[in-house]
């Protein structure tokens, strides 16, 4: 199983990006919470060229606090950047974010004020990989519906600047992924939260990951949400987790001709019950050397 998306029109974004560098005083990064470095692309710190940086969290209300305090730490402690955990649907947090990006650039304001200068508002671009949610991000700031939106990677097609308020100006841009997933865990870790496009994905083998991720990390909430009689007794027993898939699909009415389990069905409704937040706060990575995750699970052929 190899999972790659790369479709043309994020090699033409890469390229906007760099024409518009010039333009721009500081970054928004924006990350899953849920999976903070597989959501980041590798490319983007080239691309950037050391611009300030700013580092959001976003879909927080979906991932496991403990975990998300962990990544805040680890981006303050490894790479000195400002982490902020939000949610940029219901608005939690996105008023931390202008004085924020003001801060990073607070010395080139205090330069302009000094020479007797009003100072102009900060111009921010924004990055991401799909579906990660800047559209959503970029609407709440603003206020109004500007960007197309959607629950799938791949809506924002274009660049467009955005004024929000007097103090921001924030220029969105598609989500980006990069050529080449080294390490097919990540691939699977964005699969599964959503950033690829479901009809390239190998829906079983990418549930398959999630059921055995959270046999070995959210046991309560597998059996809560599924009703399970038992979890799989060797999370490592590719079979067992098959079963356990297979059990979930009879409790959710995915059952065809001779009392088999539709396992595409079973693993569209495992994925949309884990993105919709309805296993729980998951988080499918912790950072380095730390936390309940630190073992991830390998995936094997269903």
């Amino acid at each position: 199983m190899t999972i790659q998306w790369f479709p043309g029109h994020m090699t033409k974004a890469k390229r906007q990006i760099e024409d518009k560098l010039k333009l721009i005083d500081i970054v928004i990064e924006l990350l899953d919470a849920r999976i903070p470095l597989s959501s980041r692309n590798p490319m983007i710190g080239d691309i950037l060229q050391g611009k300030p940086r700013l580092v959001l969290l976003n879909k927080a209300d979906l991932a496991d606090p403990e975990a998300t305090a962990e990544w805040v730490r680890y981006f303050a402690r490894e790479e000195g950047l400002d982490a902020l955990p939000l949610d940029a649907v219901s608005g939690h947090q996105v008023k931390e974010i202008v004085p924020r990006a003001k801060a990073l650039w607070a010395h080139k304001i205090e330069a302009q004020l000094r020479k007797g200068m009003t100072p102009r508002p900060v111009r921010a671009l924004i990055v991401g990989i799909p579906n990660v949610g800047k559209s959503t991000l970029t609407n709440t700031l603003a206020g109004r519906k500007i960007a197309a939106t959607g629950d799938k990677p791949g809506v924002t097609k274009g660049q467009q600047w955005i004024k929000v308020g007097g103090e921001l100006d924030l220029l969105d841009t598609p989500g980006i992924l990069w050529p080449k997933f080294e390490d097919q865990q990540v691939g699977l870790r964005l699969a599964a939260t959503g950033a690829i496009k479901e009809d390239i994905l190998p829906l079983d083998e990418v549930a398959f990951f999630v059921v055995r991720f959270m046999a070995m990390q959210y046991p309560g909430a597998l059996l809560e949400r599924f009703g399970l009689d038992k979890l799989p007794d060797d999370p490592s027993d590719a079979q067992q987790i098959v079963a356990a898939m297979e059990a979930i699909g009879r409790r959710r009415g995915a059952v065809i001709s001779g009392g088999r389990i539709d396992l595409d069905k079973t693993s569209l409704l495992i994925l949309r019950d884990l993105r919709a937040g309805k296993l729980g706060r998951i988080t499918l990575e912790r950072p380095p050397g730390e936390g309940k995750a630190g073992a991830e699970p390998r995936v094997e052929q269903v």
